[in-house]
């Protein structure tokens, strides 16, 4: 296990998240979400804090399962709007060191030669501070918008995302030779095209001649992030993933879900234990118990409980509108996101949930567990579950934005720093800062080889998750390991 523990803001460039109604908490500034200087405060905030990276959500289409329309989450803004979350990292990248952006990308409609392109010059533009969170979309207002007539099944789309990655993987690791660049002004040949290949797939999905069109950016691949629940799901993390979302709000359930997506990952013939685990988490932090409590109560009493229900519909794949409130929740296999049902059936079999008290728990944060409490008790929790449970690092999800996330790093995070749980950049030896190195780049060394582009600690992302000198995929990744022509 690392020595430190590691911290993504989980959050979504919409008026909500994951806290449905908290948007209307006086004082929250959530509708500025369309605002640049809104992320650049974020990025900053996050950056102070000792924050790998935003991890940023995202989804296609509109949540009208509830009711059968749309009309819910329009009025009540359940991640709607929602902006592209990709185009804001050039801006909170550009006043930020070390922060890193992992991104929610979906695999079932888009490009893989376009989605490499465009996750290669983002790697290029943070030195290397980039991860993509591989998703699949289900909602049949995404696949309508998108020019089909039904959603895929999940077979389909899982199918889809494994080729998907297939030639990703081929562009970003195979197409250019680490020393294809030379930049040679003498001779007038900035490239050797004999470094250059071609990676001539051709699949069930999609037929990718190649070569990427992008050289080598310092990580090659982003940090592949990852949340499957459902079978598939899990094998899918397994192969890809270097770090995990498990979305259970049990300690049992995580417990459970990390022996076994280990396990799956050592049958892929990798090592389990350079996997990160990352867990939700909804800290409500105050100076004493009394004040935490007392604002655990504020924000409890501005949930909306319709928007929670319109959300989970979504979420579930089922038309939670119809349903008795008291009823019972019956395990299903859903086409949509598996962990949430996964979350209140088999992560909890010993307890009987109804609607109604699914609605009233994820009204903060869905399924991920609340901590409330002073700084020293949420440090107390947080560091149980890195160093008795053994998860890597947090999610951490906001209610009030962003407060919740300013709250967390002016009183929580010098805890974790006092206990050596989070790194404190006064004793770091400073960076000397990015744009400083980058008065460098016309040599095009540094940034092309993967090594530390002059941030603090030397890292990329992948590095700060890691280690030191782990810029690139391990070699025990299926991306390393086989030729593109196997995969």
């Amino acid at each position: 296990m690392p020595d430190r523990l590691h911290l993504n803001l989980f959050t979504m460039a919409s008026v909500e998240h994951v806290s449905p109604g908290s948007w209307a908490y006086p004082g929250d500034r959530s509708p500025g979400y369309a605002d640049r200087e809104y992320w650049t405060e974020v990025a900053r905030t996050a950056e102070r804090g000792g924050f790998d990276a935003v991890f940023f959500a995202d989804v296609r289409g509109v949540y009208d399962v509830y009711g059968d329309d749309r009309e819910v989450a329009v009025e009540k803004a359940v991640q709607t709007p929602a902006n592209d979350p990709q185009l804001l990292v050039p801006a909170m990248a550009e006043v930020t060191e070390d922060l890193g952006f992992a991104v929610t990308r979906s695999t079932t409609y888009t490009h893989p030669y376009q989605l490499a392109r465009e996750f290669s010059t983002l790697d290029h533009l943070t030195d290397g501070r980039i991860a993509i969170n591989v998703v699949t979309s289900y909602l049949q207002s995404a696949a309508e918008n998108l020019g089909l007539d039904e959603r895929m099944d999940k077979e389909t789309r899982y199918d889809r995302a494994d080729e998907f990655l297939d030639v990703c993987y081929a562009l970003w690791e195979d197409s250019w030779e680490d020393d294809a660049v030379e930049i040679d002004r003498e001779s007038g040949r900035y490239a050797n095209p004999a470094k250059v290949h071609a990676i001539d797939h051709v699949g069930d999905h999609f037929s990718v001649p190649g070569p990427h069109g992008c050289e080598p950016s310092p990580q090659r691949t982003p940090v592949i992030y990852q949340a499957g629940s459902s079978d598939r799901g899990r094998e899918f993390a397994a192969a890809n993933a270097e770090a995990v979302f498990a979305s259970q709000p049990t300690e049992a359930g995580v417990r459970e879900y990390m022996r076994d997506v280990k396990s799956r990952a050592a049958d892929h013939g990798r090592d389990p234990e350079r996997l990160r685990f990352f867990i939700g988490v909804v800290p409500i932090v105050g100076e004493t118990e009394a004040a935490a409590e007392a604002k655990h109560d504020a924000y409890a009493a501005h949930v909306d409980v319709e928007a929670t229900l319109a959300l989970l519909s979504g979420f579930l794949d089922m038309d939670l509108s119809e349903i008795d409130p008291d009823r019972k929740v019956e395990h299903i296999e859903t086409d949509a996101i598996q962990g949430t049902m996964n979350a209140f059936t088999r992560s909890q079999p010993d307890r009987d949930w109804t609607v109604r008290e699914v609605a009233e728990f994820c009204g903060l944060g869905t399924t991920s567990p609340t901590i409330v409490g002073t700084p020293e008790q949420v440090a107390d929790e947080l560091a149980y579950w890195h160093e008795e449970v053994g998860v890597h690092g947090f999610n951490v999800k906001e209610i009030v934005r962003p407060d919740s996330l300013t709250d967390f790093v002016d009183l929580v995070v010098p805890e974790l720093r006092e206990r050596g749980l989070v790194s404190d950049p006064k004793s770091a030896g400073g960076s000397g800062g990015r744009r400083a190195s980058g008065t460098n780049w016309g040599s095009g060394r540094s940034r092309r080889s993967g090594t530390s582009c002059g941030n603090r600690g030397g890292s990329t992302l992948r590095e700060r998750l890691l280690g030191t000198g782990r810029a690139r995929l391990h070699d025990d990744h299926p991306a390393r390991r086989e030729p593109a022509s196997e995969r």
